[in-house]
């Protein structure tokens, strides 16, 4: 709306006539300097101008009555104060409100209306193009997907089937244990003292060790051999491992209940040579299917 020379009055005149048609009521001093960028003494004059024509701004067509259309081949001459650039055309500057005019003050409460901007409706998201064969994560905003729930009873089915094993790995536990312990007490295992001269009181029965050897070799070897732990080769040699360590704990169960019913002590020197080896061969068993199930030269097959 601003120019780089002041507008004359005859010019602003029918600018702010059809301003106020559009508004449906005369606009105030100050909205027509901020509007038409000028100055306070323009202003004045362009609304004692339509005060003294009559212009009606909610008339039917919006224009001045008769005394306007009489008047209407007058020429305005401006003043020299209103041809000469002032600081409030040049940079759009307002002067304060403090000196309106009698019109002014009438329209002022009803200029301070004026019309709403345009609102922008909200847009509805627009469709994404999804290819064939991907899946579209997009979802309509004013639908809503049910909540997921879980299956009724899952975890605690899951529960009862771990719940089965707890006996079953009780009663096997403590046959296991017994026979071992039995069979190392016979076969030279027993009281130790592991801390000679540094803690003398410390005894330790050697016998467990034979069960906590085999049978903890023996359920890590299945598992890596059941779970496809590891490459191929710690594979086999795990399930190979696995078996024979099933099968000398169950021999080992025989032997000593064999001796034990047969009312033997000491366990002849052939089977206490062979249990006295158990613990070295354990870890040397324990050791090698590490370092297969470590090793990255072979890749597992599935």
């Amino acid at each position: 709306m601003s120019s780089a020379f002041p507008r004359p009055v005859d010019e602003l005149v029918p600018a702010v006539q059809k301003w106020a048609t559009e508004l449906g009521q005369l606009p105030s001093r100050n909205k027509i300097k901020q509007r038409f960028r000028i100055g306070a003494d323009k202003a004045n004059a362009v609304l004692a101008v339509l005060s003294e024509t009559g212009f009606d701004p909610t008339g039917p067509t919006g224009h001045a009555g008769p005394a306007a259309t009489a008047g209407a081949g007058l020429h305005l001459v401006p003043s020299p104060a209103d041809t000469e650039p002032t600081a409030d055309a040049g940079h759009g500057e307002t002067e304060p409100d403090s000196d309106l005019s009698p019109v002014a003050a009438e329209t002022e409460p009803a200029a301070s209306a004026e019309p709403d901007p345009v609102t922008d409706t909200p847009s509805t998201p627009e469709a994404v193009p999804v290819a064939d064969g991907q899946v579209s994560d997009a979802t309509d905003p004013g639908v809503t997907s049910p909540p997921t729930t879980a299956r009724p009873g899952g975890k605690g089915r899951k529960w009862l089937r771990q719940l089965a094993l707890l006996p079953m790995a009780l009663s096997a536990f403590v046959a296991i244990w017994g026979g071992w312990v039995g069979l190392g007490e016979m076969t030279g295992f027993g009281i130790i003292h592991p801390l000679p001269g540094i803690a003398d009181s410390v005894q330790l029965n050697s016998a467990i060790t034979l069960p906590l050897g085999v049978e903890a070799y023996a359920a890590y070897a299945m598992r890596v051999w059941l779970a496809r732990i590891g490459s191929k080769r710690a594979q086999k040699f795990a399930r190979a491992s696995a078996i024979g360590s099933l099968v000398l704990g169950g021999l080992g169960q025989v032997t000593y209940h064999l001796m034990s019913a047969s009312g033997i002590t000491q366990a002849p020197w052939e089977i206490t040579t062979f249990v006295a080896c158990l613990p070295v061969v354990v870890l040397g068993f324990g050791a090698a299917l590490a370092h297969l199930q470590h090793d990255t030269t072979e890749t597992t097959q599935q």
